[in-house]
């Protein structure tokens, strides 16, 4: 996967468009992407260790460095910073956010959790 023409994120730090070539651009929320960080904190090193993360509606992007050629590491307010999202993740992520996010809301509601 290439990397993106351009990353952008909005004046209020809550989205992050992202456009590959070839492709329209696709607008992931700062909230989406700290719930489906794919850090080790969230993702666990098993699918049995993975964690619904509640809480962030209102979490905001502070900032994105570089990693080599082929990612981002994206550091939130609320101080996560161990998520490594590569450029084939977060293309994955523009194609499937809707279905994703269903999944997550569905997962809060299951376990009793909130997003604020």
């Amino acid at each position: 996967m290439n990397a993106p023409k351009e990353l952008r994120v909005s004046k209020d730090r809550r989205l992050l468009t992202v456009t590959f070539d070839g492709h329209a651009p696709f607008e992931l929320p700062a909230e989406l992407l700290r719930v489906l960080s794919p850090s080790a904190e969230v993702q666990g090193h098993s699918p049995e260790q993975r964690v619904t993360v509640p809480g962030k509606r209102n979490v905001a992007i502070s900032r994105i460095e570089p990693t080599g050629n082929y990612a981002v590491r994206i550091v939130f307010d609320d101080a996560h910073e161990t998520g490594i999202f590569t450029w084939t993740y977060l293309h994955t992520l523009g194609h499937e956010r809707d279905t994703r996010w269903a999944d997550y809301l569905a997962e809060l509601s299951e376990k009793g959790l909130s997003r604020d």
